[in-house]
This record gives C-alpha cells, sequence and structure tokens, in this order.
C-alpha cells in the first residue's frame, strides 16, 4: 500500500481573519498618510525656506535631516505636480514609501513631463510592489522625456561619490554611488578574488572574503602595504584595562562595546590623547578663551566633548564639522566651553535662517527655538555615569 505522505495545509479562517484586519489598518495607515501630505505641503507653503522647513520637521518628528526632507519633498511635488499618484495614497493603493518612488524618479523633470508620467501610472500603482513602480516611473520618465534622460544620466555620472551608514553591533555600510558599468567590475573583479581565496580558505564565507577583499583595497596605502584605520574612539581609562565593562564611544557611531575597543586601543598604530573628565557630572572639565578663533586647547576640548554635531538628529563626527558659537560672537557671545560647541555646515547655515535661535545652557548644550516656536533642549553626553563612592574617586587619577 502506498500512502500519500503529502502535507495539505488546512484553510484556517480565524487566521485570515486577523490578516484581513491587519490589512484593514493598513488601508487606514496610508490614507492618514495622505492627510499628512497634506498638512505638510501646507507648512512647507507657510513655514519659511526649504531648509527652516526641514530641520523644524526633523526636530518635531524626532527624525534626521534626510528623513525630514524626504517627507517634505514627497509631499510638496504630490501635492503641486503628481495628483494622481496622491489619490492612489488618499485611496489606500499604494503607501507613502512607495509614493515617494514615483516623487524621487520625476523630481528632475519638467512639470509637463511629471504630469504625463503621474497621468500614464494612474492603473499602474495598485497591487504592486516598491521595485515594479520603481521600474514602471523609470520607463515612462525614458518614454516621455528621452533627451533629458541622456542629459541628467551624464550630469548625475559626474556626481558619483560614497556614502556611510551605521548600522547596529558594531556594523556600518559603506557604499559608492557609481556609474553602473564600473560598480559591476568593482564587484566582479572582488567575487573573483573571493572566489580564489575561498578555494584556498574554506573558514571564511564567500560573502565575508569579499568583504574582506574590499576592506583591504581601500584602506591600503597608494594600494600596497598594511591597511590603516583612522577613527576617533572615547573610552574611559578602567573600561580600557578591563576594570569596567561600560561602552566607549566611537566618532559618527555611537556606543562600541567594551572588548572592540581594547582591540582598537591594542594596534600598534593608534595613538593616545589623554582626557580628564569631572567625575560629577561626566562631562570633560573646564577651559576658557576669550579670543574669537578658539584657542587650540579649547578646540579640542570641544572636539572630543561633544563627539558630533550637537543639533537634534545629526551624528556627523566632530572631525569633519567646525566649532561654532551657540551665541553668535556679533551678539557679545563669548569663545568658551559653554557657548560654543560642534555643529556640522548645513547646521551652522541654519542659525541664519529668520526666527531660528538658541540660548546656551552651560558646556555646549543649549535651549534651540524654531519659527513656529517650539523648544528643543540638547547637551552632549556625558563620557559616564556620575561617580561618588571610593572606587569611582579612583578612577580620577
Amino acid at each position: 500500500m502506498i500512502m500519500d505522505m503529502t502535507t495539505t495545509l488546512a484553510y484556517n479562517p480565524k487566521a485570515a481573519r486577523f490578516l484581513d484586519a491587519a490589512f484593514d489598518e493598513e488601508l487606514s495607515l496610508r490614507r492618514t498618510q495622505g492627510r499628512q501630505v497634506r498638512a505638510l505641503a501646507d507648512f512647507a507653503a507657510r513655514g519659511g525656506s526649504r531648509r527652516s522647513v526641514t530641520e523644524e520637521v526633523a526636530l518635531r518628528f524626532s527624525v534626521t535631516r534626510n528623513h525630514a526632507f524626504l517627507l517634505v519633498e514627497t509631499s510638496c511635488a504630490l501635492v503641486a505636480r503628481l495628483p494622481n499618484t496622491l489619490a492612489a495614497l488618499e485611496r489606500g493603493d499604494i503607501d507613502l514609501y512607495k509614493a515617494s518612488k514615483v516623487m524621487q524618479l520625476t523630481r528632475e523633470v519638467s512639470d509637463e513631463v511629471a504630469a504625463q508620467v503621474d497621468a500614464w501610472l494612474t492603473k499602474r500603482l495598485a497591487d504592486r510592489d516598491p521595485g515594479a513602480i520603481r521600474g514602471s516611473v523609470r520607463r515612462a520618465v525614458q518614454k516621455f522625456d528621452p533627451d533629458g534622460y541622456r542629459e541628467r544620466a551624464a550630469k548625475k555620472r559626474a556626481l558619483r561619490h560614497i556614502s556611510l551608514e551605521h548600522d547596529d553591533e558594531t556594523m556600518s555600510t559603506l557604499s559608492g554611488h557609481l556609474p553602473t558599468e564600473v560598480a559591476g567590475s568593482i564587484y566582479a573583479s572582488m567575487s573573483r578574488a573571493a572566489r580564489s581565496r575561498r578555494n584556498k580558505d574554506k573558514s571564511r564565507t564567500l560573502d565575508q572574503h569579499r568583504a574582506d577583499i574590499f576592506a583591504e583595497r581601500l584602506l591600503a596605502e597608494n594600494g600596497r602595504g598594511k591597511p590603516r584605520a583612522h577613527i576617533h574612539v572615547y573610552v574611559d581609562f578602567l573600561t580600557l584595562v578591563g576594570a569596567r565593562d561600560d561602552p566607549a564611544t566611537l566618532a559618527g557611531y555611537g556606543p562600541i562595546p567594551d572588548w572592540l575597543v581594547r582591540e582598537i586601543a591594542s594596534d600598534p598604530g593608534s595613538t593616545w590623547s589623554r582626557l580628564i573628565t569631572d567625575s560629577a557630572t561626566g562631562q570633560l572639565l573646564e577651559a576658557g578663551g576669550d579670543k574669537y578663533r578658539s584657542p587650540a586647547s579649547l578646540a579640542r576640548l570641544i572636539k572630543a566633548r561633544d563627539r558630533e554635531c550637537t543639533q537634534p538628529g545629526c551624528h556627523l563626527p566632530a572631525e569633519v564639522s567646525e566649532i561654532d558659537h551657540i551665541v553668535p560672537r556679533a551678539r557679545n557671545g563669548k569663545t568658551n566651553h559653554h557657548n560654543c560647541h560642534i555643529h556640522c555646515k548645513n547646521h551652522n547655515l541654519l542659525k541664519e535662517e529668520p526666527g531660528w535661535s538658541a540660548v546656551p545652557t552651560g558646556d555646549g548644550g543649549m535651549i534651540i527655538t524654531t519659527p513656529s516656536g517650539h523648544t528643543y533642549e540638547t547637551a552632549p553626553e556625558p563620557f559616564h555615569e556620575p561617580r561618588t563612592g571610593p572606587e569611582d574617586d579612583e578612577a580620577q587619577t
């Protein structure tokens, strides 16, 4: 007797109801996003310059500047140039993420071309995934604007760049925005080298070999020699010697575990600087200065204390940012550690926008007031928790 061993899953009406209920909530969320889009477009029309509007949204929503910019840009484009796509969002046919794909691929075309693409997409949005929608938009843009597409492609190839995005558990993503054929060639070259190594070393996966080759090629001096990394790590002395397991801080990334910082510190090429903190607050000790240009000692203290841009939501490392006055020098702002802090170039420019102001609270902290009247308080993170016990007092030496 031959038995049919095929497993058949029975229809589960209760499970189906849960899925349907979840999808109903998804439809409600999409329609809510449609209302949010109109509200953001209205705010953008009345809230001042695009920079000012973007920064206000970033603070109000507690998101990054880039996220806020995408929200504002998508909202304005949907309302002004893509009415059919906005209608699909308000019906619940698509979500805001899918709508943003239409915006991103039409942001540089004329209003006439955008209208043609938007109309062509009317029946090509519902029940499709983001990749499929992106492909349709790309085809439509080439269809209605072939010459413009060619010109934009040439300009974008001139804007090639690399970018860094920090992930979790001590990992980050380094990516290159390159011409397609160049990126493909690089990946193929690394893959060939990785397969060759994999044949000799089975202890690492093909992906691990490929990633290691990528790092080696980029870090080696002039394409040859041992890789050398240049990073800034801030670590408590007791953590460094293994007496504590408090996290250290990697500039531009955030907390990293004690075992990793000890690995970095043990490298023969590492260099060291001594920073002294106040045991009661965890902040660096005071340093003064009356000159307009920060003295070297004050500059070192501010960069070490702040570690990154002090605007909420911005994490650009201090090494690539600027020292700025919270109260400007022109308004009798002093050059000292209370009134000076780290700001990236974008947020240095923000203070020139109408309606923006900041009041120092000490040690680089400040209260920011936006043109809409909202306030936000920020201060550099302390290097460690306050210490008052005998063991903690020893850590100050």
